[in-house]
């Protein structure tokens, strides 16, 4: 297992539009005896209801959503290049019927019981704050339902509170 230092929120110097919207993200969620990964593109970092935020979007399908669902905490892994074809598996293939973990060659660590990615170089441990699904009517451009969303296979939005912050 790799060693992280935790480092203040405040310190956290990162591009949100290329960390998660081109370089993607590992969200994971679950506990010691379950856990799962998703790789995410969409999603952000912010401020919200004072607090130091993070939010992300899983589709109703995805099998990590079930473990965010029942739980109060998850992650967010920022891994280098060298794991984009481990990030391209985690992103098509399901943790449901599979270890999808270990088949993609990454590892499980945790922070307090929360489930993090140890081959990544910043990991966001988060507390869930809110879960709003998006529905068809939320849209005020009927485009993006035609656009993303012509099988009904709709995403939550989940606003979780940065707790931790590791760095390596």
């Amino acid at each position: 297992m790799h060693t992280f230092q935790p480092i203040p929120v405040a310190m956290l110097d990162m591009n949100p539009f290329t960390k998660i919207g081109k370089e993607w993200a590992l969200l994971t969620a679950g506990n010691k005896q379950e856990s799962n990964t998703m790789t995410i593109s969409w999603g952000g970092v912010g401020v919200l209801w004072g607090k130091n935020v993070v939010y992300v979007f899983v589709r109703d399908s995805r099998y990590t959503k079930e473990l965010i669902d029942a739980g109060d905490f998850f992650s967010l892994t920022f891994v280098s290049d060298q794991y984009r074809d481990a990030l391209n598996y985690c992103g098509s293939h399901s943790g449901r019927n599979e270890d999808k973990i270990a088949n993609a060659g990454l590892t499980v660590d945790y922070r307090h019981g929360i489930p993090y990615i140890d081959e990544g170089n910043l990991v966001l441990v988060c507390e869930k704050m809110s879960a709003t699904r998006i529905t068809d009517d939320s849209f005020l451009d009927s485009e993006i339902a035609d656009k993303w969303y012509k099988d009904g296979d709709m995403h939550t939005m989940y606003v979780g509170q940065i707790i931790d912050v590791l760095a390596r």
